[in-house]
């Protein structure tokens, strides 16, 4: 099981032993393992595919005057250029999601500081991903700095208020379902989003 994922009963049950376990392919940013599982059923599943990827982080960050600091680019794999949350990936120099999560919205947008709280933590497609997407809410971000991308960055840097965020939202402009599902459960959480909290 995943160390950052909360645990309930009943999280064992069923669970499918594993015959033989290969690696096919392994890179920084993805590792394909190929086994063969046996259900509690009796029957075989030889070919069973599992993809490894580092934990992923999110972050909602609210400036002090409740601004959405949001980032687009575009993503290869749909064809498009979309808004996004400020997202990456805990790498080995991060001694913990959350410092993940401070080091790339500093990374990515410039902002830092504030209250920092976690959200939520969501698998990302647990039949064949072993990694979460944990996202954060910041509040009370401030400008400390420009950005520093990395070469293969493309990203622009954007505020909007809140309510144009949730308009956003429901019309379905955003993309990515790692960030739909905290964004969603942020406006639920928070009835009063247009005002300062």
């Amino acid at each position: 099981m995943n160390p950052f994922l909360p645990s309930f009963p009943g999280d064992e049950e069923g669970r499918w032993q594993v015959l033989s376990s290969t690696y096919l392919f392994q890179r920084p940013w993805l590792t394909v393992r190929h086994q063969s599982m046996l259900l509690p059923t009796g029957q075989e599943h030889p070919e069973y595919y599992i993809l490894e990827y580092p934990t992923w982080v999110n972050i909602i960050a609210l400036t002090p005057d409740n601004r959405m600091i949001l980032v687009r680019q575009y993503r290869p794999a749909l064809d498009i250029t979309r808004y996004e949350l400020c997202a990456g990936v805990m790498d080995s120099s991060d001694s913990s999601p959350l410092e993940a999560a401070q080091r790339e919205l500093l990374e990515e947008t410039g902002f830092g500081g504030g209250e920092w709280t976690q959200l939520m933590v969501v698998g990302p497609n647990p039949s064949a991903m072993n990694n979460v997407s944990i996202t954060f809410l910041a509040k009370g971000v401030t400008k400390i700095s420009e950005p520093h991308l990395e070469d293969t960055e493309d990203i622009s840097v954007h505020l909007f208020a809140c309510d144009e965020v949730y308009s956003m939202l429901k019309v379905g402009q955003f993309a990515q379902a790692l960030m739909v599902a905290p964004l969603w459960r942020y406006f639920a959480e928070h009835p009063n989003f247009c005002k300062k909290e």
